[in-house]
């Protein structure tokens, strides 16, 4: 069965800073029509900088749409023709003040597709030095340094929530132990 969802009429709803809203008609795989809501999204990055004793660094951040203080990885979106590598060492810069001499893209996944086109790039960072970055006027963080292993049990303990952390950690975290 083909499982295609054909656009028939698409309608620009929203369009903002950091993404835009559309809505579009679709005819669905057994010839119905539906409407389907989209989030169009320029991309982002993740990054998991590890360090040579094997410690993550993340940021602490109030995240307005859930109304309370997250713990993340460090992370940004796509801007304007910026390459993932350079979006990612922009903000490992910008967010917790390090450059890095080795970079690895892990990873690119959709954060949710059920309503979005949002696609992630994972990069694992490695060979840290000082960088000192001017931040973004509207961002107030706080860098946090943890063992690999303490991130990934504040995952279990619901201390990290944020889905682009719980994979860039669990993926890290498997390829040290497996030896990937």
């Amino acid at each position: 069965m083909d499982f295609t969802e054909i656009t028939i009429a698409s309608e620009l709803i929203y369009q903002g800073k950091i993404l835009n809203l559309r809505r579009d008609r679709v005819r669905l795989p057994d010839g119905r029509e539906g409407t389907r809501e989209v989030v169009e999204h320029p991309g982002a990055v993740t990054i998991v900088a590890l360090d040579q004793e094997e410690k993550v660094y993340l940021v602490r951040q109030y995240r307005y749409p859930i109304k309370r203080l997250t713990l993340e990885l460090p992370a940004g979106k796509l801007d304007g023709q910026e390459t993932p590598l350079v979006c990612a060492q922009r903000e490992l810069a910008e967010e917790v003040g390090l450059s890095a001499s080795s970079w690895k893209l892990l990873l690119e996944f959709y954060s949710t597709p059920g309503f979005s086109d949002e696609k992630m790039y994972l990069f694992l960072a490695e060979g840290l030095e000082p960088h000192q970055e001017k931040a973004d006027e509207d961002e107030f963080l706080q860098p946090l340094r943890l063992s690999l292993e303490e991130a990934v049990e504040g995952i279990f303990q619901g201390r990290i929530q944020d889905a682009k952390s719980i994979v860039g950690l669990l993926v890290v975290y498997h390829l040290k132990r497996h030896g990937r």
